[in-house]
This record gives C-alpha cells, structure tokens and sequence, in this order.
C-alpha cells in the first residue's frame, strides 16, 4: 500500500520538530513536505531550524528545503498544523479549502461549531460533522483540531466515568515549561519557581472537555452537561503535565469502582499505530504518577492515573507535547485514513 503524504506546518517550532519525529518512521505516512516562515523557506531545514530533541534528526530530514505556508507550495494529501494561533486562522482554512485534510494542534478553531475537536478514544463519531462542515464551507478538503494539551489528558481520563454522571471537575495542572516553546519562560523566571498563571490555558480547559464528552445529534455537537473549574500553573518540569482533579459524579462510584473502569476501558483502536497499548495506564504506587518516571509510557501516548480517593480526587499525567499536541494530530490523521477520509 502506498504511503500518504504529509506534510509539516510551522516545522521549525518545538510541536513542528515532534511532528516531523512523530511521522519519520510511521508506517502510514510519509513526510513529503516541510513548511515554516518566509524567513526558513528555501532553506535546508538543518539549517532553518535547530533541532532540540533528544532523537537525532534524519540526514534525509535535514536535506529537505523549507516551503513556504501555501496550498500551492506544499505536495501534501494531509498536512498538521503546529501554526501560531493568529496565523492559523486563516492559513488553515485555505488549506482545507484547497482539497488537504487538516489536522490541527492550534486553538484557532477548536469551539468552532462544525469542527470536530478530537481525542479519537473518546469522541471518534464527532467525525460525522465533516459532512456539515463541508457543505458549511464549500470545502474540498477538511478540517480538524485536538484539544489543548490539558484538556487532551483529563478529557481523556473522564471518558471511562461518564457513565457514573459527571456532574463537575475541578482541576489544579502542573504544566511542564515545553509547553511554552523552547523560548517561552526564561530560566531564570521558572527555576526555584511556581508560575500561577499561563495566560489563556484556564479559559480553555474550563470550556473544551464539555464539547469533546458531547454527543453528535442531528448535524451538530451538543456539548455534554457539567462543569470544570481549573487552575493552571507552569512548574520547572521540562516535559509532562501534572493534573489533580476532583469530580462530582452522580452515581457515587467507589476509589475501587473508578479504579475497575479505568482498567476497563479499551477504546478499539489497537489499529491505529500510534495509539498505545493501553491509553489509561492505573498506577497503585503512593507516589505516582511522576512525569519524569511515566511520561514516556505508551512512547509518550498513554496518560498515567493514580491516587485515587473517595470523593472522587485523583492524580492524572501525560506527555505534553506527544499526546497533548503532535502524537495527538498523527493519532486523527490515522483516524482519517480509518474511517475513509483519507
């Protein structure tokens, strides 16, 4: 079978490089273009972008030339977006426009009412809303985004409860720094520091779970009916965020009952090549999960949970810019191509 093109969007940045690390070797894709800035474009991308990942950068990578952000430009059948918020709003849209499926990490159109925002394990059938969207549009192509990388890992883990009736969350996040780029937080404002606020991220973890837990009804997303209230902090953790989270559920569940159903939960995605084992790992030790000892589990797709007590509280953690951003986007484009969009 052959291989589908993808294409990289904003390829230099911090999400861009764990895209191009994500599809280097993936069995489905293959990485047919790479586009950045006008100030990259035209360049070899060794020399546009210094690499900051722990793996080595293929040579043939690293020979590739820069493109610029344009439909006409970019030989692609699906493209990911690690684009700036400001840009992507337009720029994705035109790709889409254009006949590409777009798989989007941005926020530009995540409570956008005709885009389905993804977690495949939770939210799969949302994909039907394609079909308005195009007919919405005029689209050839399509568009899709994943959650914020906070929302992506307590969403994540409401999905086994829901059958207990979620009634409200309340969310305190450790958030790792690579959450902010490489130059986002300078060393000297993080180290020996908590930061209490990161602009934005409570506004949007507070509202993205409910449309993701939502049911598809009659050509639209009916947003599920409970509340989150969070509180978002950066700490000096270089990758993986932490999250406490307390729920109100209205069956009264057992620590031991949501224990089982997070064991239980399998989401039938084992097809999937990116999709992990097991997409819920249960950890019984007092002390986990830890981001430096669980954040690669699942090679970084898996969400660890543990601590958990009557009421019901609970310690969640995932790799942030693996399942929170770029594995997330490869993770739907697999989706895509198995569901037939691709």
């Amino acid at each position: 079978m052959a291989k589908i093109k993808a294409g990289v969007l904003g390829a230099t940045g911090a999400v861009g490089q764990r895209f191009i690390e994500g599809l280097k070797e993936h069995p489905w894709f293959e990485l047919s273009s790479i586009a950045a800035s006008e100030r990259s474009a035209g360049k070899k991308y060794s020399i546009a972008a210094k690499w900051r990942l722990e793996s080595e950068l293929p040579k043939d990578i690293g020979e590739m030339t820069v493109v610029n952000v344009d439909p006409d430009e970019v030989e692609a059948d699906v493209v990911f977006s690690a684009l700036p918020a400001e840009e992507a709003i337009k720029v994705e849209a035109d790709f889409a426009a254009a006949g590409f499926a777009v798989a989007s990490n941005t926020s530009s159109y995540r409570m956008v009412e005709d885009v389905p925002l993804l977690i495949p394990e939770c939210n799969k059938e949302h994909l039907e809303i394609i079909k308005v969207q195009r007919e919405n549009h005029g689209w050839d192509g399509f568009l899709t985004t994943n959650p914020n990388c906070t929302t992506i890992m307590f969403a994540l883990s409401l999905k086994p409860l829901v059958k207990f009736g979620i009634e409200k969350v309340i969310l305190s996040s450790m958030q790792a720094i690579s959450g902010a780029g490489y130059d986002g937080i300078p060393s000297m404002a993080i180290m020996d520091n908590v930061i209490p606020f990161i602009s934005g991220e409570e506004e949007k973890v507070e509202r993205e779970a409910q449309k993701i837990l939502g049911t598809y009804e009659g050509g639209r997303i009916v947003p599920a009916d409970f509340e989150v209230s969070a509180s978002c902090h950066r700490v000096p953790v270089m990758d993986g965020h932490t999250e406490a989270i307390w729920i109100t559920l209205r069956d009264d569940p057992t620590p031991e009952e949501v224990r089982q159903a997070f064991l239980d939960f399998d989401p039938q995605l084992s097809d999937l090549p990116t999709e992990p084992e097991r997409a819920i790992i249960v950890r019984d030790e007092p002390d986990r999960p830890q981001p430096r000892l669980d954040r690669q589990a699942g090679r970084g797709m898996s969400i660890s949970v543990g601590r958990i007590r009557s009421g019901i509280r609970y310690i969640c953690m995932g790799h942030n810019t693996v399942r929170g951003a770029a594995g997330a986007s490869i993770l739907n484009a697999e989706l895509f191509r198995k569901v037939g969009l691709l």
